[in-house]
């Protein structure tokens, strides 16, 4: 996605037309229409501005990807009362189906262990409580995956 439709796509979520963001930043509304579609590029100064009006950093504004901020919503709103309430391993094996069967292949008591083993030893070394150990070696595994699975 280019800077033109992240422009466009982060002044949509805030719900400003055209010539709202134009009144604001004292350009024309042909100006603005230019930005989001790659004709021209804002300078600095209004893309900073712009940044500020859209309720975004400057990378974010760069780089936005209106999928990634809505997601991103709501994590933000959703408390852990109705997270405990989600079956995530049903909601994710739709779309990964392995999440559904592996119970039955697996001897998943040896690998519960064995990851036990890796949570105490987290907690034991710097100090986590259960949550952040957790949460550590879940994040260990994502750049495992990104490194070295993602790539087979």
């Amino acid at each position: 996605m280019g800077l033109g439709n992240h422009l466009f796509h982060a002044r949509k979520k805030k719900g400003l037309s055209q010539e709202e963001v134009a009144g604001k930043l004292g350009v024309s509304r042909q100006t603005i229409s230019k930005w989001e579609t790659d004709e021209t590029l804002p300078d600095i100064r209004q893309s900073k501005r712009l940044a500020v009006m859209y309720g975004l950093s400057l990378d974010e504004l760069i780089e936005f990807d209106i999928d990634v901020q809505e997601i991103q919503e709501i994590i933000d709103k959703t408390n852990e009362k109705v997270s405990d309430k989600i079956d995530w391993t049903k909601a994710w094996s739709k779309k990964y189906p392995i999440l559904a069967r592996y119970q039955n292949e697996v001897d998943t008591a040896f690998y519960m262990e064995e990851l036990r083993k890796l949570l105490n030893d987290l907690k034991k070394k710097y100090g986590y409580n259960d949550l952040d150990a957790f949460l550590v070696l879940k994040d260990i595994l994502a750049v495992l995956w990104k490194k070295d699975g993602a790539a087979e």
